[in-house]
């Protein structure tokens, strides 16, 4: 049995949630918390095997009370919230940043038009996340300087760097892009894995660490050097020619849409060694073979390690078949990147 708690502060959505998570025979709600400083207490003494959380909460919000599970009892955290409110949506990915897992949307009332999907999804994602082995924190963000020498200088100019991650990739994203400097000279072309709803508001949250601008790709636009493009809800990246952002609606690559392994391949094809590939954090297995495209076609590729990765399984998936060429802690990426670019001049 998966035993689960909830923090929710509504008694109406407190009953939904336990009753669609109860419909599920492997899954035991062991008890529900109406505010944060509850729901601290609770997951300490239940010892539950995962937590949904909402984030607007009485007096302690979801971000505090997650913040302190963490730093007391890891345990994993899926939060459960309304992509509506641009504080709400901020605050949710400062859960994020602070150990949660996934966020979900909050389904509303049995009437919700998008009820039955949101009900599979949230018990597909509590039974997934509760397998997950949760670390307290990231190691510090900050790169590592005296280690740039392991990485070489590069020999030939890059033109793009190409990032895929999933669970735990937008803590990871933020380590990473809050490292490069406002003259970073290459663009970057991001999937991330995220519930269709919340990709505005990732963007939002990561241009409040990043130097750099970040914004959701548009079919047809021109990259340009310094620039985040995360790829849009439910929609591949996928390049057909050099310097153009094209989207895609094509069928789910290893069961996801964006995928990192789509972008990866287009990347190879268009962009061959003249690219920079690296695979963040993530359940499953979406991108590996995408890298190993990368490889093959002469880009320079990198894996996160398992010790700073939230879940080890696209970069553990990159690695057994040699896609990665090298695999770095997470606190090293941004510090290997600048390296690499430093040898392209940033366009005026």
């Amino acid at each position: 049995m998966i035993r689960v708690l909830i923090v929710e502060d509504s008694p109406t959505l407190r009953l939904l949630l336990k009753t669609i998570l109860e419909s599920d025979p492997q899954i035991q709600v062991i008890g529900t918390a109406a505010s944060g400083e509850e729901g601290v207490r609770m997951a300490l003494a239940l010892k539950p095997d995962i937590i949904t959380m909402d984030i607007h909460l009485p007096g302690m919000d979801g971000f505090e009370a997650t913040r302190r599970i963490m730093e007391q009892r890891p345990t994993p955290i899926v939060i459960v919230s309304s992509s509506v409110d641009r504080n709400e949506v901020l605050i949710t990915f400062n859960a994020m940043q602070a150990g949660a897992l996934e966020v979900l949307e909050k389904p509303t009332s049995t009437n919700h038009p998008d009820y039955a999907a949101l009900r599979e999804r949230l018990l597909t994602s509590v039974k997934l996340m509760s397998e997950v082995k949760v670390i307290r924190r990231y190691r510090s963000p900050m790169a590592d300087r005296s280690r740039l020498s392991q990485v070489g200088r590069p020999v030939r100019p890059y033109a793009l760097v190409a990032i895929g991650a999933s669970t735990g990739g937008p803590a990871a994203l933020n380590a990473l892009f809050k490292e490069l400097p406002a003259d970073f000279s290459l663009p970057i072309v991001v999937v991330q894995h995220m519930t269709v709803g919340f990709t505005a508001g990732l963007a939002a949250w990561l241009q409040l660490a990043s130097r750099l601008t970040v914004k959701i790709a548009e079919a047809g636009e021109s990259l340009r050097a310094g620039t985040i493009y995360l790829a849009p809800d439910d929609t591949h990246i996928e390049f057909q020619q050099r310097g153009v952002i094209g989207l895609s609606k094509a069928p789910t690559v290893s069961h996801v849409r964006p995928s990192a392994t789509v972008l990866f391949e287009s990347v190879a094809r268009v962009y061959g060694a003249e690219a920079i590939g690296v695979l963040l954090t993530g359940m499953g297995d979406d991108g590996a073979l995408g890298l190993k495209a990368m490889r093959e076609r002469g880009a320079t590729t990198i894996a996160q390690d398992e010790a700073t990765s939230a879940v080890y399984g696209m970069p553990k998936a990159a690695a057994e078949i040699g896609a990665a060429e090298q695999i770095l802690p997470l606190n090293q990426i941004a510090a290997a990147v600048l390296t690499l670019a430093s040898g392209t001049r940033r366009p005026s």
